[in-house]
């Protein structure tokens, strides 16, 4: 079966947001920011309809990394909410596409949506598998749903900055580069990230990069 990852995101909270036009515009320039730092799929997010975006990426590891830096790269006050459909998506003609790893998506922001409103206010992301992926891909989705929660929450609870240094620790920029960036010393990017527990986001980043290559 197909592994590619469907991706539907959409605003957390967009009705209360002060500036909804402004927000939509830093989802845009932040997709395209991690499209050419991270290029892993076809297209950027990109917005459809309401608050709403989509993506399509070649197999789950390119979707967690992307969404990830997607997460870290966004200002405060700007959260997207991912479902993330495993299964087949079909061409329906130059700029449509259809097929069940679009339904698992859909089926994923709603298990999304409903964990948020439930015990869980911080989680982010989840993946859904379409019907016919084998037992394999099913074990890794319920494994990659469980790093998810705890992914998501770390995230949440870093600044804007720390947000900023990790995107770049990601990516594979030193602590003394991120640190001129900044206009800081290398010292306090390295106390920022170590008490916001950016090692691990870093980490699991790059295990699931070890994927791509």
């Amino acid at each position: 079966m197909s592994d590619d990852a469907a991706v539907i995101a959409d605003i957390v909270g967009s009705r209360s947001l002060p500036d909804r036009a402004a927000a939509q515009r830093a989802i845009v320039a932040t997709a395209e920011r991690v499209h050419a730092d991270h290029p892993v799929a076809g297209a950027p997010l990109t917005a459809t309809v309401g608050d709403e975006f989509q993506a399509v990426y070649p197999g789950l590891a390119a979707a967690l990394t992307s969404l990830l830096l997607v997460q870290l790269h966004l200002p405060d006050g700007v959260q997207l909410r991912f479902g993330v459909g495993v299964g087949a998506v079909n061409p329906v003609d130059e700029s449509i596409t259809d097929g069940p790893g679009w339904w698992a998506a859909r089926a994923a922001i709603d298990e999304a949506h409903r964990l948020q409103d439930r015990a869980v206010p911080r989680a982010r992301t989840r993946i859904a598998a379409a019907e016919g992926q084998d037992a394999v891909m099913l074990h890794r989705i319920a494994y990659a749903n469980a790093y998810l929660l705890a992914r998501d929450d770390l995230v949440a609870s870093m600044s804007e900055r720390t947000r900023r240094l990790t995107y770049g620790r990601c990516l594979g920029r030193t602590q003394r580069e991120l640190a001129e960036a900044e206009g800081v010393t290398q010292p306090a990017v390295s106390q920022a990230l170590a008490s916001a527990g950016s090692a691990a986001l870093v980490a699991g980043f790059a295990d699931l990069s070890r994927e791509l290559s």
